[in-house]
């Protein structure tokens, strides 16, 4: 693999890994999670601090989420959801997945790649500011700048890949350009990576990502200042469509319509979001104080799916099963395949997806799902063969007084009762796990040590570019797994150069049958999450990807 490449993952990992994380335990029924009528609370008493009170006539719609807000700042994006989204209602990134899982331009009409370093992005001739200005390159090229600030000190963004920026992401303090990031014309921003790069990763790590701000409004404002500047908390001139009004960061989040805003003026005219406990959420859609949830940002907890399917106001789907409860084995402690295989073939995978999530996600082995453009339909998961793994574990000649420490999230209910089926089918092959609990913060700091046997958590890899996690996750001294092969140096070293999406298919594939011969990791299931929305609403539904990109449309009846 190229240095590069390699050094993309070594950057990435950790800031990769906080968004997975969060991304997945969105969708947690996190244990201590009571079903809300027994509560006896509505969303708003549980949330400790009401949202605003409408003004008569008024179109409102509240949308519930269980995730806290961490900043309104897109000087200080990082990975978690909440806070790109709650900002990027304000100021639009470049591009958006939609609900397809394609890219859709927002800000941008078009990122185009010039040659394999080499990438245009063109600002959409509409955009215009919310006092009328239009976006232009220099509101790029200005917030570039700031993002590779070293006072401003954003290490998430990972702006290092881009010439003229150093290898910790940062220029020199009071640097008045990037070398990487140009100005072609009005329109127009020209950025040059170091190393090669595809249009898939660069629109996935940084089109989506970066949120552009009004030059014209900030370029007096120190740097010193900029990281902590009130204007943020309720911006007078924004891109997209909403500005905050008010907000509590542990509570909600209050926004009115930007009428000025240049794809149309919303049709309703304030959204709130509201930070409510799981448990509250059923409640909430009872009562209506919450219109709508989202796969992601909103942990219905399971125990309260069937409840919600009862409600006669609002419509239930499900989203495309993105969130993986991986477990990894730390292969240096289970170095036969052999053994690995068995541990696999002795679990009923789909008898715990059907009694514990009922039947709402899929058996899929490796990383990647039916809902990746990448997912090959013909790898088929290891059967559930306790007769195989008895055999394969003779032949290995594994030690049967052997105690496996098998660590796992405690606040993750669900598998914390699938980890104990998977202990007693493991018990019955000749396998000896003893389950240890622990917080997530203590699990993510004893998967970094190794300090473990196999461990579970819930991942999502992003369905679109995938290859920071894995490349991650199976890179060898160093990574959770302590695994990596020749096969995936070769693919890994091919898939950040190409954004070709049959040849990326094969690539991952190849990863992915690897991992199945010699079981690094194994997918115990991949869970499709509820969400649900207020029969009121027109235009708006609940999806993995692509929930804000038309909340202009969205409309109650």
């Amino acid at each position: 693999m190229k240095r590069s490449c390699k050094e993309l993952i070594k950057r990435a990992a950790a800031a990769a890994l906080s968004a997975a994380v969060a991304l997945s335990l969105a969708g947690c029924s996190q244990s201590g999670s009571g079903a809300s009528q027994e509560s006896g609370q509505t969303a708003g008493q549980a949330a400790g601090s009401a949202v605003p009170e409408a003004a008569p006539g008024e179109k409102v719609v509240n949308i519930g989420v269980t995730s806290s807000l961490n900043t309104l700042n897109p000087l200080l994006m990082d990975g978690v959801e909440i806070n790109k989204y709650a900002t990027g209602l304000m100021f639009l990134p470049l591009v958006e997945l939609d609900a397809n899982m394609e890219f859709e331009g927002m800000l941008a009409d078009s990122i185009t790649a010039e040659d394999e370093r080499n990438f245009l992005v063109h600002i959409d001739e509409a955009a215009v500011w919310s006092d009328g200005q239009p976006v232009t390159a220099d509101d790029v090229v200005y917030t570039a700048l700031r993002l590779c600030s070293p006072v401003i000190g954003n290490t998430a963004m990972m702006y290092y890949v881009f010439e003229g920026v150093g290898e910790d992401g940062f220029v020199e303090e009071g640097a008045d350009h990037i070398d990487g990031i140009t100005k072609v014309d009005d329109k127009t921003v020209r950025f040059t990576t170091k190393d090669p790069m595809s249009l898939i990763t660069f629109n996935s790590s940084y089109g989506r990502y970066l949120m552009p701000l009004p030059k014209h409004v900030l370029e007096g404002v120190g740097e010193t200042e900029l990281a902590s500047y009130d204007w943020f908390n309720q911006p007078d001139v924004v891109s997209g469509p909403f500005r905050v009004t008010e907000f509590d960061k542990d509570h909600y989040i209050s926004y009115e319509a930007n009428d000025s805003y240049w794809k149309g003026a919303p049709a309703i005219d304030r959204l709130n979001i509201r930070i409510v406990e799981g448990s509250q959420l059923l409640a909430g859609l009872q009562s209506g104080e919450i219109d709508i949830t989202q796969n992601t940002m909103s942990a219905i907890p399971l125990e309260d799916y069937e409840s919600v399917q009862t409600l006669e106001n609002v419509e239930v789907s499900f989203g495309d099963p993105i969130t993986n409860q991986s477990v990894f084995i730390r292969t240096e402690n289970i170095p036969d395949a052999r053994v690995r295989q068995a541990m696999v073939y002795a679990i009923d995978r789909q008898q715990i997806l059907d009694q514990l999530l009922k039947g709402n996600g899929e058996v899929s082995e490796g990383f990647l799902s039916s809902a990746s453009p990448y997912y090959d339909e013909t790898i088929e998961p290891l059967p559930y063969d306790p007769e195989k793994a008895k055999a394969l574990l003779e032949e290995s000649g594994w030690d049967s007084s052997q105690v496996l420490r098998f660590c796992v999230d405690s606040g993750d209910s669900t598998f914390v009762n699938a980890a104990s089926i998977i202990v007693a089918q493991w018990a019955a092959v000749g396998i000896q796990a003893q389950i240890q609990t622990m917080d997530i913060n203590t699990l993510m700091s004893t998967a970094g040590s190794g300090d473990f046997d196999v461990l579970a958590v819930r991942y999502t890899y992003p369905p679109v570019d995938p290859y920071v996690d894995i490349a991650w996750l199976l890179g060898g001294e160093g990574s959770w797994t302590g695994y990596t092969s020749q096969t995936l140096e070769e693919a890994f070293a091919q898939i950040p150069l190409t954004s070709d999406v049959q040849e990326l298919k094969n690539l991952y594939g190849a990863v992915d049958r690897q991992v199945q011969e010699d079981v690094p990791m194994f997918s115990a299931y991949i869970i499709k999450t509820m969400a649900a929305a207020n029969k009121r609403l027109v235009n708006a539904a609940p999806s993995v990807y692509g929930f804000f990109n038309h909340v202009e449309k969205w409309d109650v009846s």
